[in-house]
């Protein structure tokens, strides 16, 4: 138990200086680049649960 509280307090004080760390340093998608990539999300959400229930079912 004390390995897994190690673990998440770990992870949690990464959260807590990369997000900030990231969204200083991160380019900016432009409105091109965004509307690209909002194009293949959804079938690629649902790709996912299809391969998820797949996985389901064969295990």
């Amino acid at each position: 138990m004390a390995n897994l509280v190690t673990i998440l307090a770990f992870l949690f004080i990464a959260l807590l200086v990369f997000v900030p760390l990231i969204e200083r340093f991160a380019p900016r998608a432009s409105p091109e680049q965004q509307s690209k990539i909002s194009r293949w999300i959804l079938p690629l959400v649902g790709l996912s649960l299809v391969v998820a229930l797949f996985k389901s079912f064969m295990s």
